[in-house]
Formats: C-alpha cells, sequence, structure tokens
C-alpha cells in the first residue's frame, strides 16, 4: 500500500507541471484567435485602402474612401470581433442550429423552418435596389476576407462545438432584420394565452388579466366560439419559442426642440431594452467617408448603423407593440387532407419539404404546410399535426413577405439630409412597427411608426379567429399618411417608453391591448419639471430609478394589510417609509417585489391551474384592478369550506413574502437588499451551459431599477431561486445634443468583443450598471490601435 501511495504521488507530481504545461500552451494557442489590431493584412475585395481604429474601449472607426469599401471593413471588424454571434443568429433564423448543436434546439429548428424565414429573406434581397445590394455584397466580402486571412484558430464557440462557419453571404444579412422582427412581435403568443384563458375562465375573469379598468370591453365568446379554441395547442404552441426569443415590452426614447435645452438645438436620448447576454447585442461603430459618416450602434452581421446619427441628424427607436399578427383557426377538408376549407371552397395547402441535419443524430424531414393567411405553425409540434376534428393554426403577418423593403428603408436613413428624406426612407420600413424618433441640426423634431399594420374586416386581433370565413380577413394596411406621427409639436417634447401612441379618436386599429404606461408617465413628469435639457440631464433621466409600479400599486396594498404580527407591522413600517426607488443597496425593492410575485400567485394561481406558469410576471396594474374591482379572485377556490377577502390574501402575501426573504437571503427584511436578488445576468448562449466554463464567460452584477423604472431591469419570475434576477434591459444608452454631434454619448452592455480572452468581452459591464458613458475616442486624438486593409 505504501509503494502505491509513493507511486501515485511521483505520478502526481510528473503529471502536475504537464498538465501545466498544456493548458499554459493551449491557452496561448487560443489567445490566436484574437484578431489583428493592428498592422497591414492584405485583401481580397477592397478596392483602396482603409482603416480600422480601436479606442481604448474597443469602440471601432472605420475609414474609407468610399462607401463600399467602409461595408467591406466593417464586415472584416464585426468578424473579427463577433463572427460566432453573427453565425449564431444566421444559423437560429435559418433553424440550423440542430447541425452543430444537436437535438436540443430540433424544436427551435422546426419552428423556423416553417416560418421560413431563411426564405423570406431571399425573396426580400430580389426586391432592393442595386445600392443595396452593392453594400451587402461589399459588407460580406468583408466578413469573408476576415475569414480567408486569419490564421489560427477561430473564436473559442466554434471550437466547443466543433465547427467553422460557412461563407457570409447577402441574404444572411437581411435575414437579421427577419430574426429581429420575430423578437420584436408578441401577439401571436398573447392571442394564444388568451384563448387558453378564455377556455379555463369566464369570460369576465379572462379579461380581467388584461384589462386595467372596469371600463375596458369585455368579449363575451359564445359556446361555439369557446368550443373553436378547445382542442388546440394553445400552451404548448405559445412556448415553442425559447425565452430568450420571447418579445419583452421596454424601451425608451424623447426627443426636446431647442425651446427646451441649454444648447438652442434639440436633445435626442434613447436606450432600446433587449435581453441581456454576454457578447451584449450592439458593436459601437463610426464610419468615415468623403460622402458619409456615421456614429452609433451597428448589428453583427449588419452593413448599416441601427441606431445613431449621421452628423445632420440623429434617430432612436422603440417598439410600437402593435398587433401585426393574426392566428386563423383552419378546417381541414372532410374529404381530403390534403385541402383546406376557404370562402370559395376547398383548396390545397401549399407545401415544401425542410429538412432538418441533426449533428450525432438522422436527420429530419419536415413537411411546411401553408393556407391563404401563412404557415400552419401548429405543425411546429410535430409533422401535419391536426385537432382530432381537424383543425390547424396558420399565421398571418406581413413581416413574412416576400416585397418587405426594411432593409431598403435602413440604407435610406443613414444617408438621409433632413427630415423629409428620412420620413421618406420610412415608407420602406415594413416590419416589425417602430416608433421612430428623430431630431435634426434645422431644429426639427418628429416622431412616426411606421410599418404594415393591418386592417381587418372584423375582429380586434385579441384570439384566434375562423379562417373558413373572410368574416376576420385582412383588407389592406393602414396608409402610410395615417400613421401614428408628430412634426415638431406646440410644446417642444417627443416620447415614447412602450406606450400607447394613439388617442380614442384615432380611426384605425394599431392594438387592442396596449403595454403599461409607467415609464412614459415618469419621462414626461420628469420633462416638465427640470427646466432646459441637456446631455447630463438626459442621462439622469434615463438612470431614473423612480418605479412607478410601486407608486400605483403600494399604497393600495398598505391601505389592506393587516398587521397581525410584529413582523408585518415593522414591513409595513418599512415600505409606508419608502420613496419607491429601485436602488440595489436597499430592502424595499425586494419586499415589494415579493409582496407582488406572493400576491399573484395567491391570487390567480388557483383559479388557472396549469396554466399558471405562462401568468407567473405580475401586472401591478392587473392585480390593483383585481383588488379593486374583482373581488372573487381573492377566494381560493380549493379550499372551498372558507371564504377569503382580498384583505386576508394581501396580508398573506406579506407574510410568504418575508419568509421567502428570510429563507433564501438567511437574513432578515432589514438587512436584505434589493441587489442580491436583482443581479444583471450576462449569460453566453453556449459557455453558460458548461459549468466548468460559465463563471469565466458570464458575468453578474448586481443592479438597480424594475420592470417600470426608466433604468429597467427586467425581472425573472419563473423559479424561486432565480426568482428577480435582472434579465432585460438597456443594452445600449445613446444621449445626442445636435447642438455637437461629435460630443454624442453612449454606453453599451458588456463590450464589443464576442471572444472571451478578449479585454474587451466584459469591459463594460459595471461602468453601464453605475451609469457612465463615454465617446468615441478616436475623435479627441486618442488614435488606438490602427488596422490597415490593403487591396491585395
Amino acid at each position: 500500500m505504501k509503494v502505491f501511495i509513493r507511486r501515485l504521488l511521483v505520478t502526481l507530481a510528473l503529471c502536475v507541471p504537464v498538465a501545466g504545461i498544456f493548458t499554459a500552451g493551449g491557452y496561448l494557442w487560443l489567445r490566436q484567435s484574437l484578431p489583428q489590431v493592428s498592422g497591414e493584412i492584405a485583401v481580397t475585395g477592397l478596392g483602396s485602402e482603409a482603416r480600422i481604429i480601436r479606442d481604448e474601449n474597443g469602440f471601432a472607426t472605420i475609414r474609407a474612401e468610399n462607401e463600399l469599401d467602409a461595408a467591406f471593413a466593417l464586415g472584416f471588424a464585426h468578424a473579427q470581433d463577433r463572427l460566432w454571434q453573427m453565425d449564431f443568429w444566421r444559423r437560429t433564423a435559418s433553424g440550423r442550429l440542430s447541425e452543430v448543436i444537436g437535438e436540443s434546439t430540433l424544436k427551435l429548428d422546426r419552428f423556423l423552418r416553417t416560418l421560413g424565414l431563411a426564405r423570406v429573406a431571399e425573396e426580400n434581397l430580389e426586391g432592393l435596389s442595386v445600392e443595396v445590394h452593392q453594400s451587402l455584397e461589399a459588407y460580406a466580402s468583408g466578413v469573408n476576407a476576415y475569414l480567408e486571412t486569419h490564421d489560427g484558430p477561430l473564436s473559442p464557440a466554434f471550437l466547443l462545438l466543433g465547427y467553422e462557419p460557412e461563407p457570409w453571404r447577402p441574404a444572411d444579412s437581411v435575414i437579421w432584420g427577419r430574426l429581429m422582427a420575430l423578437q420584436l412581435s408578441d401577439n401571436w403568443r398573447d392571442e394564444l394565452r388568451r384563448g387558453a384563458a378564455e377556455v379555463r375562465l369566464s369570460p369576465e375573469m379572462a379579461a380581467d388579466l388584461w384589462r386595467r379598468s372596469p371600463e375596458d370591453e369585455v368579449i363575451t365568446l359564445g359556446a361555439a366560439e369557446r368550443e373553436l379554441l378547445r382542442g388546440l395547442p394553445l400552451m404548448e404552441l405559445a412556448n415553442a419559442l425559447p425565452p430568450s426569443l420571447h418579445p419583452k415590452d421596454a424601451s425608451n426614447a424623447w426627443a426636446l426642440s431647442g425651446t427646451r435645452t441649454q444648447s438652442g438645438l434639440p436633445v435626442l436620448a434613447n436606450d432600446p431594452h433587449l435581453e441581456l447576454s454576454a457578447p451584449g447585442f450592439w458593436y459601437m461603430t463610426r464610419i468615415e467617408t468623403p460622402t458619409l459618416t456615421l456614429t452609433g450602434a451597428t448589428a453583427p452581421g449588419v452593413p448599416f448603423l441601427i441606431l445613431g446619427h449621421n452628423g445632420k441628424l440623429a434617430w432612436g427607436l422603440t417598439t410600437t407593440h402593435s398587433d401585426t399578427q393574426d392566428l386563423y383557426i383552419e378546417r381541414l377538408s372532410g374529404d381530403d387532407p390534403s385541402q383546406y376549407v376557404t370562402p370559395d371552397g376547398t383548396k390545397a395547402f401549399e407545401t415544401r419539404e425542410e429538412i432538418i441535419e441533426i449533428k450525432d443524430a438522422q436527420a429530419v424531414r419536415v413537411t411546411v404546410r401553408a393556407t391563404r393567411h401563412g404557415p400552419v405553425i401548429s405543425d411546429v409540434l410535430e409533422d401535419r399535426w391536426e385537432s382530432k376534428d381537424g383543425r390547424v393554426l396558420a399565421l398571418s403577418w406581413p413581416a413574412l413577405r416576400g416585397d418587405d423593403r426594411t432593409v431598403e428603408a435602413f440604407y435610406r436613413l443613414n444617408r438621409s439630409q433632413g427630415w423629409e428624406s428620412f420620413r421618406s426612407a420610412l415608407r420602406d420600413f415594413h416590419s416589425p412597427q417602430q416608433n421612430v424618433l428623430y431630431a435634426d441640426r434645422h431644429g426639427t423634431i418628429a416622431f412616426l411608426a411606421p410599418a404594415r399594420v393591418p386592417i381587418r374586416r372584423e375582429g380586434d386581433g385579441r384570439r384566434p379567429v375562423p379562417g373558413w370565413t373572410d368574416r376576420f380577413d385582412w383588407t389592406g394596411f393602414i396608409p402610410f399618411e395615417e400613421l401614428p406621427q408628430s412634426i415638431s409639436p406646440p410644446g417642444g417634447a417627443l416620447f415614447t417608453a412602450n406606450n400607447r401612441v394613439v388617442g380614442d379618436d384615432y380611426p384605425h386599429l394599431i392594438t387592442a391591448d396596449w403595454p403599461d404606461d409607467f415609464r412614459a408617465r415618469r419621462i414626461e413628469a420628469w420633462l416638465a419639471a427640470n427646466g432646459k435639457h441637456s446631455p447630463e440631464k438626459a442621462s439622469e433621466l434615463q438612470l431614473d430609478i423612480l418605479s412607478g409600479a410601486a407608486g400605483h400599486l403600494l399604497p393600495l396594498l398598505l391601505s389592506m394589510a393587516e398587521p397581525r404580527e410584529a413582523g408585518l407591522a415593522d414591513a409595513l413600517d418599512l415600505l409606508g417609509n419608502w420613496d419607491h426607488t429601485m436602488d440595489h443597496k436597499r430592502p424595499e425593492p425586494l419586499l415589494f417585489y415579493s409582496w407582488m410575485a406572493a400576491l399573484n400567485e395567491l391570487l390567480v394561481a388557483d383559479e388557472l391551474g396549469d396554466l399558471w406558469p405562462e401568468f407567473q410576471r405580475p401586472k401591478p396594474e392587473v392585480l390593483f384592478q383585481i383588488l379593486k374591482d374583482a373581488p372573487a379572485w381573492c377566494d381560493d377556490v380549493n379550499a372551498p369550506e372558507q371564504v377569503e377577502t382580498c384583505i386576508d390574501v394581501v396580508t398573506r402575501a406579506l407574510e410568504h413574502a418575508i419568509s421567502y426573504i428570510e429563507r433564501r437571503f438567511d437574513t432578515n427584511i432589514e438587512s436584505a437588499r434589493w441587489g442580491l436578488a436583482h443581479r444583471a445576468q450576462f449569460a453566453h448562449p453556449i459557455f453558460s451551459q458548461a459549468p466548468f466554463l460559465s463563471d469565466f464567460v458570464s458575468f453578474a452584477v448586481e443592479a438597480p431599477g424594475g420592470g417600470t423604472t426608466i433604468n429597467r431591469g427586467g425581472t425573472e419570475f419563473k423559479s424561486p431561486h432565480t426568482l428577480f434576477l435582472d434579465i432585460h434591459g438597456p443594452g445600449l444608452r445613446a444621449i445626442y445634443d445636435l447642438a455637437d454631434l461629435d460630443q454624442s454619448q453612449f454606453m453599451i452592455a458588456t463590450g464589443q468583443s464576442g471572444n472571451p480572452l478578449s479585454s474587451f468581452y466584459g469591459n463594460m459591464v459595471h461602468r453601464w450598471r453605475d451609469g457612465q458613458y463615454t465617446t468615441f475616442g478616436t475623435l479627441h486624438g486618442e488614435t488606438g490601435t490602427v488596422l490597415t486593409l490593403a487591396p491585395r
């Protein structure tokens, strides 16, 4: 035994340094995946010399002799820093993840193949102008030039999955917009959720989960309409997409005219909110050519500026959350299941075959069917799915049209010279609908919400409707001139925070269900109370953490809760003295959110049964309305022997909240703090699945804000162990003073690079959390690193 132990120790003593050598060697080899950022690289496809200059933050400035060479250099820079992310998005949108990941992504691939975004992108490409084609071709050449000239390994994610990317094509840039349209359009899922609730509950109770006041219309479904929804895979289909692709309702933007600013020219601020991830969504770029100067946020994979300024004007975006999607219940022909019923008789499904290749498994053949309304998305659950009585669900959505020209719109927006040319470019902005805020150096501020928004013959788009009749068909789209818009309003202010953008007198239906207006009300009040505006004040407002939800709901809760014991009295005193700011160092936000979550469960989980997981995220305005006007929810249907009042439920929810905090964080409520639970989570989509790598490539920082604060921290509500994680927020903050656009201020999360070995991978996480901003260093004499691309 002693001999064995001695030999084991000798072996370990020899192995440790050998392992160290291999580890060091492997690390040095992986370091070769980092891009060359200085010197010169000879490339094919470039007309004249171009330079990529990276400042101390990694922000890239591209200087070229013409716009096509600039597009080439942008493609090269994007590929250097974000190639795997670009390929991941491309594969996601095309339904090709299973080729490199395996069977775990088959369900997602089936969904995206059914939508056919790759085919749509190819069709969109055909309808674009020669100039846009040339720009897309030049960008693709730049990406491919990086693939041809890079020595050594690619980004570690390619190594982990064991594959190399295919050459980039122009259609790969177009498909990015189709994927974004999917992420920013949620009505189809809401129709499914509402339909499931209306089958389970009475019409009045189902309406309570959406309406915000007793005056809101309640649609009473007859027995026939309810029966149409039974037997359909409503919730299974609603969950066919992973949470990362589910839309979330957030983003802020405002513009003030020169009459309300210190500089005398407009100030525009924008912070679009998307899922937090590592790497982040945005790539900061400045492009300088003799004919074009662009500064702001690009998306890796796309050769255009998505948000920013062009030296003459600036723009920002928020999502309108309009209803541009409808689900149609199609009825199969009783004589021939290859046909479905239309107002003009039966018609054959349009079909195509898709083959999904799967890593380490046999390929799967998928039959995609489409009706006159669109693809049969119920088929994503299984091949040729249908209900027992022969019904399927089809999706109608303008983003699936082959003549979509949104890519053309971005190309022209980048090159606009003033409001008229900018507005003209928005005519091609077909999907998804966005609120576009604009400001220029001539003093104009404007708002327009461009898109193809359907006009329905009947119905309000809230639930799936029969497709065998033409009663609910679309008759066209809202004319461009009649879309929501405003130019230089008398008050000198325009703002949007996903709130309602039209009044009751607006002649068209944008949506029947607008997101809450807590952030919009706060922006309006803050702007009115803070005099002449400036970039510094804009940053103060972007970082505002006053909770509109707390201001709305908490006074009612405090008036109803009964302090039955000392712990409850202390909690009520704590919340009663709270100023409603969501400071991550304070206990009150954690107590308030825990109370909301517990109250939501006690109120609606018993009635919803297995639908409860879809309604775990509490809506403050819904909770308020239930407590005020729908007390039937307060009684526990699972305990018929006693009748619970709303006071009972509110008090018991507070008890549950206190108990949850004490158990999870092993502390009393006075010593707890919001940041213990509310941590901004930046997870890598692949590395985070490997426990031994996750800690090195993902980030989590305590963060302020909440779901209804301007500095938003969208929270997780699915699991008790991850409750209140900050998973959705302002991945970009941008402020433009039209008096000096070179001083435009930005901040992104997490950094420019997608390579975990890069110093620019997570260099901005804490600065982002702490509300700092920066400018492009190349504008102020800081040249940084200079890479010259030379024509071969």
